[in-house]
């Protein structure tokens, strides 16, 4: 049913761009071009984000208020000036952001003055050249990117309230109290659109930047949304949400070996029957709008479309919940009837069953495959061997919700790591790159490794740890650290795993 992605050897990393060095947080200016640039010289020809959604005061791009609008913390000062909004002077951050980790309120804070300033002198005339195309992208976009910029222009309203907490009118989408919040709010109303017409532009010049070097994009496209996001307040028939619009069933994860109570993670579900009446269009259309901003796709929590963890929202843990079954494959050949051949990755990890293995096989979707999960057992058959890997899966060292290949490697008890040092081969010093070596040699089409295991780094560099809330999503990249030694042995790895393209 979709398009195996990518059809040959493939390589990649892992960064989302909130990591790259920048004033506050990692933007798409200068050093995500150097970063392009970095990973030609590297020999690898995939760059894989995190959601690249507008995210809530956490940072977490799997929280996000919105699964269609593009992070305005993404935006690039130097872009702003380059279109002709801002004068030079007006981009100085402000003093005590930090070069390492992220502040999440306060760059979100400067990043909000940047914006208000530059539409500020989009209204008043500067930059004439960029007033049609904005037309023009607030009429194309104006299936998601309306209720978007209402749906934030009334956070800011109400102090940044949850939805559910604003006047009943307006939570309930009265169309009175909605003409009249449109008319109040109108310049608020247009600065968030006008703040997605700037990410589109920014991340589209990227995008093709990336795409002449030979670098295609991966995104991810989370299973479910955060309840306060524009996506639940403009489509609340499609949630289980009660009259109030509070949720009455929430997601999660049952009890394992890793967790006694599982995890509760608290998105509303979705009313599957509804969303199937309404032709999948919310689905459909966000998935065009994930591929228009990305080449392949990594679906999250696959096994989520087979079977579900349905936990009633007054239940303070998972272990009440169960299993309802998902829409299976009548959503995939939906989205396909619309969309065409779907180049997306299968997020296949935790509790599978063979009818999730199943329906991923129907679909003709590869999965994931993570070395740090082949070592806890010595099982001969563990799919998570290389050995083991078939040629349509995407082989990781690990995950943004792993730890650092040389963190994992230092927290692992002796007779595992005994078992990393047979596998790769690796002295303990070097075994982030032994774990490189391995997946690369992997027989599956696509391997990806995280950038902080390309740099050796332990476990303070850790993206995120699933289960918790705080120092997540900060990890920053320093300027320099990506040197030219770093690609050459990075290359030289991927062309003797037969997975180079171009002129070598």
């Amino acid at each position: 049913m979709s398009e195996r992605v990518p059809a040959r050897r493939r390589a990649g990393i892992l960064l989302h761009p909130t990591s790259l060095p920048g004033p506050g947080v990692g933007d798409l200016g200068p050093e995500a071009y150097r970063f392009a640039d970095w990973l030609a010289e590297a020999g690898q020809s995939l760059w894989q984000v995190l959601p690249l959604v507008a995210t809530g005061e956490g940072g977490s791009p799997y929280n996000a208020l919105s699964a269609f609008a593009g992070n305005p913390l993404l935006l690039s000062p130097r872009g702003l000036v380059d279109d002709g909004l801002l004068e030079e002077d007006e981009t100085e951050a402000p003093a005590g952001l930090p070069d390492e980790g992220v502040d999440f309120q306060e760059v979100g804070r400067w990043k909000d003055r940047l914006l208000r300033r530059a539409h500020g002198a989009f209204r008043a005339g500067w930059a004439p050249g960029l007033r049609r195309a904005f037309a023009a992208y607030r009429r194309r976009q104006k299936g998601w990117l309306e209720d978007w910029a209402l749906f934030r222009a009334l956070r800011d309203e109400f102090g940044a309230a949850g939805w559910t907490e604003w006047s009943q009118g307006l939570a309930h989408r009265d169309p009175e109290a909605m003409g009249e919040a449109a008319s109040h709010l109108r310049e608020e109303v247009e600065r968030h659109a006008f703040g997605q017409f700037l990410f589109d532009r920014q991340w589209g010049t990227l995008r093709a930047y990336a795409a002449e070097r030979g670098v295609r994009l991966v995104g991810d496209v989370p299973i479910f949304v955060a309840h306060d996001s524009a996506d639940v307040w403009a489509h609340q028939e499609l949630f289980e949400l009660d009259r109030q619009g509070r949720p009455t069933a929430v997601s999660g994860v049952p009890p394992d070996y890793f967790s006694a109570t599982g995890q509760r993670w608290g998105n509303p579900l979705y009313r599957w029957d509804v969303v199937e009446r309404s032709g999948w269009r919310w689905w459909i259309e966000r998935l065009r709008r994930t591929l228009e901003l990305v080449d392949v796709a990594r679906i999250d929590h696959f096994r989520g479309f087979e079977a579900y963890w349905e936990i009633p929202a007054d239940e303070p843990t998972a272990i009440g919940g169960r299993w309802v079954p998902g829409p299976g494959a009548k959503l995939f050949a939906a989205l396909q009837r619309e969309l065409g051949p779907l180049p997306l990755i299968a997020e296949d990890l935790g509790i599978i069953t063979p009818q999730v293995d199943a329906l991923r096989e129907e679909l003709g979707l590869p999965g994931m495959r993570v070395l740090q999960f082949a070592f806890g057992t010595p099982d001969p058959a563990n799919p998570h061997l290389p050995a083991n890997h078939p040629a349509a899966s995407v082989a990781y060292t690990g995950t943004h919700d792993n730890d650092t290949a040389a963190g994992w490697f230092r927290a692992l008890p002796p007779g595992e790591r005994a078992a990393a040092r047979r596998l790769t081969g690796a002295e303990d010093g070097e075994m982030h790159w032994g774990m490189i070596e391995a997946v690369l040699r992997s027989p599956a089409d696509t391997a990806i490794v995280p950038l902080q295991d390309v740099l050796g780094v332990g476990s303070e560099a850790r993206m995120n740890t699933p289960g918790t809330t705080a120092g997540n999503w900060e990890w920053r990249l320093r300027a320099g650290e990506l040197t030219p030694a770093l690609a050459a042995r990075l290359r030289g790895i991927t062309r003797a795993s037969g997975r180079l393209h171009g002129d070598d």
